[in-house]
C-alpha cells in the first residue's frame, strides 16, 4: 500500500487540538470574527465547505488572518476545486467521499487531504491514493463499534476523524474505540450564529475533550 508522508503542519494541528471546525454557511463578512473566536478557543483546523456562500473568499480571509493555522475547504468534489482552494490560500482538503482524483491532486499540490470514507474498502483505497487521514462519515452510521473494527485492520498510524452528529456527549465512546479527533459541524457553528455564541460552544467542546483525554 502507498504511504504518504503526513504534512508536519497537520500533525502539529492535531496535537494542538484534534477538532476540525466545519463552518458550513459561513459568509466572508462573518469569517474574521468567527475565525478569531475559534483560534482564541484553541482551534488549529478550520474548514469552510465549498457549498457555503463565496467560500473561497472566506478561506482567503481566514488564511491571511491566521497563517500559522491549517485553513481549508470541505465538500471538495473535484480536482479543479482543489486547485481553486490552493489558489485562495487553503492548505487542507476535506471531502464527504473518496475520489482518487481529488486526493492525488491535493497530494500533488502539497496540501493535506482528508477524504470521507464509510467502509474498510474505501478506507484502504483512500490511503493507497495518498490520503493523509480519514474522515469517517457519516458518524451516525459509523458507530464506535464499527470504528473499533476498522481500527483493528487499518494501519495503526492512520488518523481517524468521525464527522456527523458529534457532540460533547458522544465523543468519549469514539475516543475509546480509537478515534484521533473529530469534525464538528452544526453542533459547533450554524449560519448566522454570533461569535460570542460560537465561543461558548467551542470552549465547551475543548474543555470536554481535554477532560476525556486526561482520564
Amino acid at each position: 500500500m502507498t504511504t504518504t508522508a503526513i504534512p508536519e503542519q497537520f500533525t502539529q494541528a492535531l496535537a494542538q487540538l484534534p477538532l476540525v471546525a466545519i463552518l458550513r454557511g459561513l459568509t466572508p463578512e462573518e469569517a474574521p470574527a468567527i475565525g478569531q473566536t475559534l483560534v482564541d478557543s484553541g482551534f488549529a483546523l478550520i474548514e469552510v465547505p465549498l457549498n457555503s456562500p463565496r467560500p473561497l473568499d472566506s478561506i482567503a480571509a481566514l488564511a491571511a488572518q491566521h497563517p500559522g493555522h491549517l485553513i481549508g475547504a470541505g465538500t471538495v468534489l473535484s480536482a479543479a476545486q482543489v486547485r481553486d482552494v490552493q489558489a485562495a490560500g487553503g492548505r487542507i482538503i476535506i471531502s464527504p467521499h473518496f475520489d482518487p482524483d481529488v486526493v492525488r491532486e491535493a497530494v500533488r499540490l502539497g496540501l493535506t487531504c482528508v477524504p470521507g470514507v464509510a467502509t474498510p474498502s474505501e478506507a484502504f483505497a483512500a490511503l493507497n491514493a495518498g490520503a493523509h487521514a480519514l474522515k469517517l462519515f457519516p458518524a451516525e452510521l459509523i458507530t464506535p463499534t464499527v470504528l473499533k473494527a476498522m481500527r483493528a485492520v487499518l494501519p495503526a498510524a492512520t488518523a481517524l476523524l468521525p464527522v456527523g452528529g458529534i457532540t460533547p456527549d458522544n465523543m468519549a465512546a469514539y475516543l475509546s474505540a480509537g478515534a484521533n479527533g473529530f469534525g464538528l459541524g452544526s453542533a459547533l457553528y450554524k449560519p448566522g450564529q454570533s461569535a460570542s455564541s460560537v465561543r461558548q460552544t467551542a470552549q465547551h467542546f475543548v474543555q470536554n475533550l481535554s477532560a476525556l483525554t486526561k482520564q
